[in-house]
């Protein structure tokens, strides 16, 4: 039997979410249905478990639809791309078109997702405005065009409506010599960091411009997205490999937004518009980056190079604006 004051849920690993006996079998001994580490079972296995696994869980608790961090299990399911998951849980009676974060319910969101299908929509359900349907066909698009690739370690911001020339001018950057780049890309961990710092790419694009830095944070350090966002706005991006994805924006030269998470989980507040780019950019940080201020390129040569212009930043205080 479990020990009392434990949950039951101790040493429980990803592979044991997967195994729906193992579920069966703590939740025998005594495991808590409703509680698990801090969180809820049934949210963790809506992602990480199997449709047995789900299904086992979801005759255990007091509510299917109980709500953790402003969604339900069937929201999370459905925001993880777990459609295997979240049928189990529309099987079992949740209820795939209650309003959550932003005002969208499980079934709305599916509905912009690779499997529309998904619920079928009750009478009166008004679905996609036309709005988000051509957001939803841009995400698709652009996370198309970008493909798959290694982003970690990289930096970027994304700029709308300035191209590459114009975003030189504004950093007042000197172009840098291409035998030295060429030596420089090719192994760039062969290099101090801080003697490389300097060096970033910048490439025109439909939407604006990215300036990219694929081995280290520089386009993302507030001095450098202050001066690129005079009269619009840029996204900054750094793909941390010690902490993960962090997220900037300044607009008109302002930081209003710092250790952002892109294409992460909506935060319980997020507003409709936040909601569907998580959605549609999970896991995606560069897409959802370009499409939050607009940029649209036709594949990954912006951030992943050859960039258009090799440019080298003047020396100045980058962590002021």
């Amino acid at each position: 039997m479990v020990a009392v004051g434990q949950d039951g849920w101790a040493g429980m690993g990803w592979d044991g979410w997967q195994d729906a006996d193992e579920v069966r079998l703590r939740l025998e001994q005594g495991a808590d249905p409703e509680r698990w580490s801090g969180g809820r079972p049934l949210h963790r296995a809506a992602v990480f478990g199997s449709p047995g696994a789900v299904a086992e869980l979801a005759r255990w608790v007091a509510d299917v639809d109980a709500v953790e961090y402003g969604g339900t299990a069937l929201w999370e399911a459905v925001l993880a791309g777990r459609a295997d998951n979240a049928r189990a849980l529309a099987d079992a009676g949740a209820d795939p078109w209650r309003p959550l974060i932003g005002g969208w319910s499980p079934g709305r969101l599916a509905l912009a997702g690779p499997g529309p299908g998904l619920f079928a929509p009750p009478e009166g359900e008004p679905g996609l405005t036309d709005a988000e349907h051509a957001t939803a066909e841009e995400g698709r698009r652009l996370l198309g065009a970008l493909g798959s690739f290694h982003y970690e370690g990289i930096g970027l911001a994304c700029v709308a409506g300035i191209d590459a020339r114009e975003a030189v001018r504004r950093l007042e950057a000197a172009p840098a010599d291409d035998e030295e780049m060429a030596e420089l890309t090719a192994d760039p961990y062969a290099y101090d960091l801080e003697e490389i710092r300097p060096f970033v790419g910048v490439t025109t694009v439909p939407g604006g411009c990215v300036v990219t830095q694929p081995w280290g944070y520089a386009p993302s350090m507030p001095g450098v997205h202050t001066r690129l966002s005079a009269g619009t706005v840029s996204y900054g991006l750094y793909a941390n490999p010690k902490s993960g994805n962090q997220g900037s924006v300044a607009r008109d030269g302002v930081i209003e937004g710092w250790d952002l998470h892109p294409s992460g989980r909506p935060a319980p507040d997020a507003s409709a518009e936040e909601v569907l780019a998580s959605y549609l950019y999970r896991l995606s940080p560069v897409a959802y980056c370009c499409a939050f201020v607009g940029l649209r390129p036709a594949d990954a040569r912006a951030v992943v190079g050859p960039p258009d212009l090799w440019v080298e930043l003047p020396e100045r205080d980058y962590w002021g604006t």
